[in-house]
């Protein structure tokens, strides 16, 4: 059997010109090797795939994600980010092995079928990393045919006592409840990180480990340095919420004097394998810092929006050479995996910044955001186009589906129109993973069953967090937006 494949009849986006042009792939394993016009040279026994009537794309890089969050959509309203924090014992707590699968599972297959081949996933056990529960979620993304980059996201210091002042304003029973919700020491979560890395046993083609202090101020010193130690002594990489709320924006003022992206680069973290998460309240002087450095924003923009975080200057960060990403964000504070919805948030958002249309973000700039941006963002050269020399990652839009009548412009509507539901296949590495709207490698039905009865169950196993929660919450919500409220050199929101 020939290891060539060849794609016939279909139409290729060209993101510089804004057109399709009708173009055949030649594949050779899991790689693109030549793209020609229609009747383009193959061997005879090349298995031939009939695009007909569909325009193609590279896959969607997925900048920034939670695969841990996937049990938990739907959960909450109007959440800032700092509720969200105080609800995540509730929302993702009680988690065995088989969750842990399982919630990566569905999180993998929505991005899959909504068109995204790769994504950074920022995952979380308590009260540190395991060697198996890192193994299942990696497994998961192996089994569904999609890449990953996936980091144990880690912290040594709780939500409650990284916040300056915000456990004094708990009544006494509450600060003893929260102190029962305190993270594993530094040393042993380091520890933790490196036996997952030293013992990673998925193929790292497919899916590879990274490290993610989650928040640099829910982090002592100490424990941001192991984890710059273990990243750099392994080659991997690193990924941080940075500035993601003007809550942490003031918490470091207070803390360190000076900004968090200014705190970690002091330590030596800032690189070309440093991701920010959301930036929003990033400053010239940050974003100048992250761009001498080689580093990546993923800009989130649907995610700043529902959790009221603000809405990032990306423009700027392209302005100052921060190679951008998209991001969705998990499903337990954007409630979808979906990259187009991502896209066009991440348009809309740059309107709504200001009436100047030459700053607004571009369609072209947001497609190539995610797909070559988050290629870079994820550290892996070859996806994020469909050249010769990169991975055979390819969605499969059908051109009869609503959403393309009538075709105009492919990058405009790709953005701007496409939704998700365009989607009629998906290739990973020369191989179908969807095909006709449906994964190929899951049973939809079993895995909705399946997460019907871990719904259920996780339901019953958190009830007491739940009402831990909803005693938490108004205290939470009063003195989080206080501290905001304290005067910043940017502003991010809206509305002053």
């Amino acid at each position: 059997m020939s290891d060539m494949k060849v794609i016939r009849g279909g139409r290729l986006v060209d993101i510089d010109t804004h057109s399709a042009p009708p173009t055949d792939i030649l594949i050779r394993d899991d790689m693109v090797v030549e793209l020609g016009p229609p009747g383009l040279a193959a061997p005879h026994d090349a298995e031939q795939i009939d695009a007909t009537g569909h325009l193609m794309h590279a896959g969607l890089v997925n900048g920034h994600t939670h695969g841990h969050g996937n049990l938990a959509k739907g959960m909450g309203d109007r959440w800032s980010l700092e509720l969200l924090l105080t609800a995540a014992p509730w929302i993702s707590g009680g988690r065995e092995l088989e969750d842990k699968h399982l919630t990566t599972m569905i999180g993998a297959v929505e991005m899959l079928l909504k068109g995204c081949t790769a994504a950074y996933d920022l995952t979380f056990e308590f009260p540190s990393p395991t060697r198996e529960g890192m193994a299942v979620s990696a497994e998961a993304y192996a089994e569904v045919g999609m890449r990953c980059v996936l980091a144990p996201m880690v912290a040594d210091i709780s939500f409650f006592e990284a916040i300056p002042g915000l456990m004094k304003e708990l009544p006494p029973q509450l600060q003893t409840a929260v102190s029962g919700m305190r993270l594993a020491p530094a040393e042993s979560t380091l520890e933790a990180i490196k036996d997952v890395v030293e013992n990673w046993s998925v193929d790292a083609n497919l899916v590879r480990p990274a490290v993610a202090p989650t928040i640099p101020h829910h982090c002592t010193d100490l424990f941001l340095k192991g984890c710059r130690d273990i990243a750099r002594a392994h080659g991997i990489g690193l990924h941080s919420h940075v500035a993601e709320s003007k809550v942490q924006a003031v918490a470091s003022r207070r803390l360190y004097g000076k900004t968090l992206l200014a705190h970690m680069d002091d330590m030596g973290l800032v690189g070309s394998d440093f991701v920010v998460a959301h930036g929003v309240w990033l400053d010239d002087t940050d974003m100048k810092r992250l761009a001498a450095k080689g580093g990546h924003v993923s800009h989130n923009a649907g995610s700043n929006a529902l959790l009221g975080s603000g809405i990032a200057d990306a423009r700027r960060m392209m302005e100052l050479g921060v190679n951008l990403a998209i991001g969705t964000d998990g499903a337990n504070c954007s409630d979808n995996q979906n990259m187009y919805e991502a896209m066009r948030a991440a348009l809309y958002m740059s309107h709504v910044r200001g009436p100047d249309m030459g700053r607004w973000l571009s369609t072209s700039e947001i497609l190539r955001a995610a797909t070559e941006g988050g290629a870079k963002a994820l550290g892996i050269e070859n996806i994020g186009r469909v050249a010769p020399g990169y991975k055979a990652d390819i969605v499969f839009l059908d051109l009869s589906h609503v959403n393309w009548i009538p075709f105009n412009d492919p990058v405009n509507q790709i953005v701007q129109t496409e939704d998700g539901t365009g989607v009629r296949h998906v290739m990973v590495g020369g191989e179908m993973v969807v095909r006709d709207r449906a994964p190929v490698r899951v049973d939809m039905v079993s895995l909705a069953r399946e997460a019907e009865v871990a719904r259920g169950r996780l339901e019953v196993a958190n009830a007491e967090k739940k009402a831990m929660f909803e005693k938490l919450a108004p205290v939470v919500s009063s003195f989080c937006p206080g501290l905001a409220s304290e005067p910043y050199h940017i502003h991010r929101f809206a509305s002053r």
